[in-house]
């Protein structure tokens, strides 16, 4: 597996236009992007700084993970994305190193990426995601 960045730190929030607001008034940065990802169940604003993204995820249903995420654990950071050249081939290659997966195979995220979770329990419990840029 090659990890050749910080794609992006995802950040869970209760109120996406309220969190926009005070990343664009009170931190200068610019929100690019906002998408819905209904697979998902949720929103998602995107922010760059420097070469990483700050993603935050609001959630479109309770029930949904990042609603269940708030609700057990409150606003926060919530996962952090690494970027990789193939992404079939690093969870192949984690799953045979022992690594417990969330996704077995690449599902389409926001931004068109392909992306897949690994498992908190594995990673010392930080929730990481896997992401692919097909397109490059």
């Amino acid at each position: 597996m090659s990890i050749s960045h910080i794609e992006h730190i995802g950040i869970a929030v209760k109120n996406l236009e309220e969190s926009i607001r005070f990343y664009e008034d009170k931190l200068g940065l610019e929100c690019y992007s906002i998408e819905e990802v209904a697979d998902q169940k949720v929103r998602t604003a995107f922010f760059m700084v420097g070469q990483t993204k700050v993603e935050l995820l609001e959630s479109t249903d309770p029930e949904g993970p990042i609603g269940k995420y708030i609700e057990k654990k409150g606003e926060g950071v919530h996962h952090i994305a690494f970027a990789v050249d193939n992404i079939d081939e690093s969870l192949k290659g984690l799953e045979e190193k022992g690594v417990r997966l969330i996704d077995q195979a690449p599902r389409k995220g926001a931004e068109g990426l392909d992306i897949a979770f690994l498992h908190p329990k594995s990673t010392h419990g930080v929730l990481m995601e896997l992401c692919q840029d097909k397109k490059k």
